[in-house]
């Protein structure tokens, strides 16, 4: 009898199901469904205003995702729940909500709702960049040694400048909280009425350390007395490893999903880090780009190296055996968004239509026309500020080079050109810093649905660039997770033998492209380091 998981992968915008055969990788159905609340960086549903920088979300919406979906695929499908074996999370992160004792978010409380810092603190919520400088300079000064692992700085996106903010902003949500926990760890909660929590979101996100643990109290009550005890109270120290078992699910979790109760549970996983053995990627010197509304730069390596800017290196961060490394830029499906959102002239919108296009298709036939160089544009990818190798969300994005003959092509391809520079900086960097990389590997929506990108990005790096062959790269690691997590397969290598596969083709680098973009990447990496060290207008413009 044919055995399945369900993968479950939620992103910034939305969340999908994918239900899987664990005989031969089919993918046998899925689901996708956009976040009711979306996105709140503007306005609570109270109304209340948000300040520049946050990015909430409401967890009603995570549930709603998750019941939806699962019992989709389970009905589509047509399979029996009893050949279900397991149900695996994939979430972004850090993604951080302040909850009670008994997991209930503080924004469903009345007295609550109308206060930002309840709800959700999506990963891209950046407001707490202050808070983040805050926990570098005492490390810094106190020598710190898990500082290094995170690339010698806090990032705005993780645990504890969330929670520092929370402190700062609204005292009386931190104390209400009796955990910070991370929002995919708060579903398998939900499923299995266990809290534990996943090695994985702990150890990029939450500074946490296979053997230190998290920063110590003696230096979380120098950053603010009233942190003192936060570490074993508000933030669990149940963490276990990535992708193991959590637990069976509850009766009333089963009765809501239309599964069997006890179906196998796995530790969830950081999104990005799912999809590399969905692409077959179960050993070191692989480099997968995750390209999305960001982009996450996974590889695993045998030794821990010290590499600056980077996300976090943790062992058995992604499978068993390895460190992984996470590096990343903080815009780019967003970079593009934004643009043609924001910038499109009506004539673009009037031809596509006539064309039956979408202006996105149309976007990408005009700026294939263009030759590296061509226009004589560079930009810089700080459009949501940066991840590596900077972690500065102070810093902004800029286009130079335009003039009164600048088209809005021109101006869309060289923001895609900025994310490739970002990408190739990102290599580099691993690479001078002693974590080889060998290959090259996407997925996600981008190297999914855009050709031109991908194109651009191989001619960039100069390398050949190969693309999991799943859409649904996230769901179909997650499931792999469950599948293991409930005993069908003994490991990861036996789940991605079976189930793991790239895409038929691949993207090669033409040499003469690549010769113009090696030019253009070398003024790239000269503004960086100019906008980044040496002038500092973007963060005074953003104090006038």
């Amino acid at each position: 009898m044919t055995k399945y998981a369900i993968g479950v992968d939620f992103g910034t915008l939305s969340g999908r199901a994918l239900l899987v055969s664990l005989e031969d990788g089919e993918e046998i159905a899925s689901c996708v469904m956009e976040y009711p609340h979306g996105v709140m960086d503007r306005t609570l549903p109270s109304g209340e205003r948000l300040e520049n920088g946050a990015a909430f979300q409401h967890p009603q919406d995570y549930l709603d995702v998750l019941n939806h979906t699962v019992k989709t695929v389970v009905a589509q499908s047509g399979v029996c729940p009893e050949d279900i074996v397991g149900l695996g999370i994939d979430f972004t992160s850090c993604t951080v909500l302040p909850v009670l004792e008994d997991g209930t978010p503080l924004c469903v409380l009345d007295e609550f709702s109308s206060d930002p810092h309840a709800y959700v603190k999506l990963w891209k919520h950046h407001s707490a960049q202050q808070e983040a400088d805050e926990i570098t300079v005492l490390a810094e000064e106190r020598k710190e040694s898990w500082l290094a692992r995170y690339g010698g700085k806090v990032s705005s996106e993780w645990l504890l400048p969330k929670v520092l903010e929370t402190l700062h902003k609204s005292p009386m949500v931190f104390s209400a909280a009796q955990r910070f926990v991370e929002a995919g760890d708060w579903l398998v909660w939900n499923l299995t009425g266990r809290e534990v929590h996943s090695s994985c979101m702990a150890g990029y996100k939450g500074t946490w350390h296979f053997e230190a643990g998290y920063p110590s109290d003696s230096f979380l009550t120098a950053l603010d007395p009233r942190l003192r005890g936060l570490v074993g109270t508000k933030i669990s120290t149940k963490v276990m490893p990535a992708g193991t078992l959590a637990g069976g699910m509850t009766k009333s979790a089963a009765e809501n999903l239309g599964l069997c109760v006890d179906t196998a549970v796995s530790i969830p996983v950081i999104d990005a880090h799912a999809a590399l053995p969905a692409a077959g990627i179960t050993g070191p010197g692989t480099l997968m780009m995750i390209m999305g509304t960001s982009t996450c730069h996974i590889l695993m390596n045998g030794e821990e190296k010290e590499v600056p800017g980077i996300c976090g290196v943790v062992k058995d961060g992604v499978l068993p055996g390895y460190f992984a490394y996470e590096a990343g830029q903080a815009c780019v499906g967003d970079h593009f968004a934004w643009f043609m959102d924001n910038c499109l002239p009506e004539r673009f919108l009037t031809q596509a239509a006539a064309e039956e296009k979408s202006v996105y298709a149309l976007m990408r036939e005009k700026a294939a026309l263009l030759a590296p160089g061509e226009s004589g544009l560079l930009a810089l990818d700080w459009w949501n500020g940066s991840r590596t190798p900077y972690v500065d969300a102070d810093l902004s994005g800029l286009i130079l080079g335009m003039t009164l003959k600048t088209r809005p092509e021109e101006i869309y391809r060289a923001l895609i050109e900025a994310t490739a520079f970002g990408t190739k900086r990102i290599i580099d960097t691993y690479e001078q810093h002693g974590v080889n990389i060998r290959s090259l590997c996407a997925s996600g929506g981008i190297a999914e649905k855009d050709p031109l990108a991908m194109q651009i990005y191989a001619d960039v790096c100069g390398r050949e660039i190969q693309v999991a062959g799943s859409a649904q790269a996230g769901a179909l690691g997650s499931a792999m997770f469950a599948a293991v997590a409930s005993g069908y397969f003994r490991n990861m290598e036996q789940a991605a033998g079976v189930l793991a596969r790239l895409k038929d083709f691949s993207y090669q680098p033409v040499a003469e492209n690549s010769a113009v973009y090696n030019k253009l990447y070398d003024e790239y990496v000269t503004l960086c380091e100019y906008f980044a060290k040496k002038n500092h207008v973007m963060k005074r413009l953003k104090k006038v």
